[in-house]
């Protein structure tokens, strides 16, 4: 009896200590990320030239979306580390968010890759629809697509057991919710769909691109900067379509190398999920060189605060003579 007292015991430390670990690994990488999009988002609301570019635009509302995905997951991740339970009426909008977000990153990506293509190719007569004053229609339509999968997934579903979905606590996670055969088919053809769709698209823009600027008389420099930019996009959708891969992933390693499912689902969660998501501020941010020098000049930027406090000392010094 003792025995199987001290085992309890040794496994109920065990996990708390994995628990501690890995919250202790999310916090501070999602800390990091919300200070640099506060940062981003301050300079953008700093400097309303920001916000008449279609570009920045985009890029402002992909930070939002990120910022919404990750709050969301993350929140999940930290309920189920908890073990905290609820009714499926509160668990239902925290699913559905983080799914229409994580949906919105590849058409996000396909359409900022449409938007350097027609930048390219349109400059002075670019069509309406692309206009800063019309962008909004685009992201629009990019938010009901993303909605859509996730709304059509939560008809087809149902609890799996038969708890009242209104007092009834469980742990939210996907798993709470009846996956079909119907269900099933449905989330994998759309996700193939989807994201065959949205690598087509980056394809052509970076092939267009690449062979339609030969003939053209443009800045180089900003052709490259395009061109890399769309490569960027297209490393970021891998990245993304990677975490459909999970399931499949989680399985082979648990079968032949022996780790543990949440240990493996931990992995992935930080490689698939959080990773590119907090990348993508550093990445399409901080290699905008008009961007990187507003954020520098920035209040909330500590190279900012460093470099006023030496520009004071600096000036104090220069306005006490020797002598006087």
């Amino acid at each position: 009896m003792q025995n199987l007292s001290s085992v309890q015991i040794n496994a109920t430390s065990d996990r708390s200590l994995t628990v501690i670990v890995k919250v202790c690994v999310v916090i501070p990488i999602f800390s990091i990320f919300l200070y640099f999009i506060i940062l981003m988002l301050h300079t953008f609301a700093s400097h309303r030239h920001f916000l008449e570019s279609p570009r920045y635009i985009l890029f402002t509302y992909m930070l939002a979306n990120d910022t919404l995905q990750l709050l969301t997951s993350v929140l999940l991740f930290l309920f189920v580390m908890a073990q905290v339970k609820f009714a499926l009426v509160f668990c239902a909008p925290l699913l559905f968010f983080s799914t229409a977000t994580f949906l919105n990153t590849p058409l996000i990506l396909a359409v900022m890759s449409l938007e350097r293509y027609v930048a390219i190719f349109y400059p002075m007569r670019r069509p309406s629809a692309w206009r800063a004053e019309r962008i909004w229609l685009i992201i629009l339509a990019i938010w009901l697509l993303s909605c859509m999968q996730p709304a059509v997934d939560f008809v087809l579903s149902k609890p799996r057991s038969a708890a009242d979905v209104l007092t009834t606590p469980v742990q939210c996670k996907t798993a709470v919710l009846n996956v079909s055969p119907a269900q099933m088919l449905f989330k994998v053809v759309l996700n193939a769909l989807f994201f065959a769709v949205v690598a087509a698209v980056i394809l052509f823009t970076y092939v267009r691109i690449l062979l339609g600027t030969r003939t053209m008389r443009q800045d180089r420099a900003s052709v490259s900067k395009a061109l890399h930019t769309v490569l960027l996009h297209g490393l970021q959708l891998l990245l993304s379509t990677s975490a459909f891969t999970i399931p499949f992933t989680e399985h082979l390693i648990v079968l032949h190398v022996g780790w543990l499912r949440e240990h493996m689902s931990f992995l992935n969660y930080i490689s698939f999920v959080v990773m590119p998501r907090v990348l993508s501020p550093l990445i399409y941010g901080l290699r905008d060189e008009s961007l990187r020098t507003h954020m520098r000049r920035s209040p909330l930027c500590c190279s900012a605060r460093g470099c006023g406090s030496s520009k004071v000392g600096h000036r104090g010094s220069k306005g006490k003579s020797p002598g006087k």
